[in-house]
């Protein structure tokens, strides 16, 4: 596809020279080392919305199906647009879009605690975290494509291993800060201080320059054909396809943990909205260890042993977490939970960046995110409407239970051999 043959100062032909990699270290390179700093301060406004939201839906209802509502209806929002932001992140000026987000999200955010000034509204979050969802995603699908752009090849694992290792550290102190803004001066305020981080984040982006794109020979391809591409390769390679399929289940039985593990600690146990925060900060720890300890695991056990493990892993911390009495034992679990999440996750990762063609990796990226979430909405939604009916231990473990069927029906598919 065409692209811009004048790009951030730098002019040409149509097709634009790519300047040679960088051989400075990572933290000489300015363009990196602004960049880092504004990929962690979008995480760590993602992490305070993680806990803020579901917080002021709580203080505001006090009910579990509301804040599985709103779980819902933010997922739907991203599975939608993850259906055209591989397409959007291939046609586009790729800084340009990640600024563009982070703008969205920090006035659409910000409108949140002004309009709590005069009361709660409710209907406001269902309006505001579609959207905000919505261009989440295409900044997360811009994002996995630019860092090459940014180091090059030579360096981009190493490149890769810092950003996703702030990004982890940024989860860890994101949900303990909201609980604690949230216990001290209330949930609207830790959603104002997400609405700062991204603006912060978008600040920083401006003065990033990325490498000019070379032009795509040929001519633009229409939308639908775009749309076809990315899930036609998942459909035609045997490990993608199978991994798709069971990630597809997964999501929908665990995508409303989140707002169970808070009902749990709150409502089940009668915790504050500080404790809280802690609990999310050391699951969130979990996801450190598990991205530090996963290229060790899976150059030991392989891919296939590795994510099989992992998603078992999961569903045995699932299982045992509705029924733990006891806050260390809910953190532990959780921590468990997300550190397998991560190694499962991670390994997934990197294996569809592996076999995917270059020019392929954003519309594959966006269509493996629309399959693989396209239930989890619906599965928010129904776990936690259960969990508020039943309770949160029995559909708990069932949830966990399925979890570990999943793994066990990986051995009979081409993911075991992988």
């Amino acid at each position: 596809m065409a692209y811009e043959a004048q790009r951030d100062g730098e002019s040409g032909s149509s097709t634009p020279r790519v300047p040679p990699d960088d051989p400075r270290p990572l933290w000489r390179q300015r363009n990196f080392t602004v960049f880092w700093a504004a990929q962690t301060l979008s995480v760590l406004g993602d992490s305070f919305a993680l806990i803020a939201l579901p917080l002021l839906v709580l203080e505001a209802t006090g009910s579990l199906a509301s804040m599985g509502l709103l779980t819902a209806v933010g997922g739907a929002a991203a599975v939608v647009a993850a259906v055209f932001a591989g397409v959007v992140v291939d046609r586009v000026d790729r800084r340009r879009l990640l600024i563009g987000c982070d703008l969205v999200r920090m006035v659409l955010y910000g409108v949140i605690p002004l309009v709590w000034l005069f009361g709660p509204q409710v209907w406001l979050l269902y309006a505001v975290l579609p959207v905000c969802e919505a261009f989440g995603t295409l900044f997360a699908v811009g994002y996995v494509t630019v860092v090459r752009s940014l180091v090059g090849t030579g360096q981009l694992t190493e490149a890769n291993g810092r950003l996703n290792a702030t990004a982890a550290a940024a989860g860890v102190l994101g949900p303990l800060c909201a609980g604690l803004v949230a216990a001290l001066t209330g949930p609207a305020t830790a959603v104002g201080v997400d609405a700062a981080s991204f603006g912060v984040s978008a600040l920083c982006t401006v003065f990033v320059r990325f490498r000019a794109r070379p032009a795509e020979k040929g001519e633009r391809t229409g939308l639908w054909r775009d749309l076809r591409t990315g899930a036609a390769f998942l459909r035609s390679h045997p490990v993608l396809r199978s991994l798709t399929a069971l990630l597809f289940v997964f999501s929908f039985l665990t995508f409303g943990l989140t707002d169970l593990l808070i009902y749990h600690l709150k409502h089940d146990l009668g915790h504050d909205d500080d404790t809280v925060g802690t609990v999310m900060a050391i699951g969130a720890l979990g996801t450190i260890t598990g991205a530090l300890l996963v290229a060790r695991v899976r150059r030991r056990l392989g891919f296939g042993a590795t994510w099989t493990g992992s998603v078992a892993v999961c569903g045995l911390a699932f299982a045992g977490m509705g029924w733990a009495r006891d806050v260390p034992v809910v953190a532990a679990l959780s921590a468990a939970f997300l550190a397998c999440v991560a190694v499962a996750g991670t390994c997934s990762m990197s294996l569809r960046q592996e076999i995917t063609p270059e020019p392929l990796l954003g519309r594959v990226t966006s269509a493996f995110w629309t399959l693989h979430y396209s239930a989890a909405p619906i599965g928010a939604a129904v776990l936690t409407w259960a969990a508020e009916h039943q309770g949160t231990a029995p559909v708990g473990l069932v949830a966990g239970v399925c979890c570990v069927l999943i793994a066990v029906a990986a051995l009979f598919t081409p993911i075991r051999r992988s």
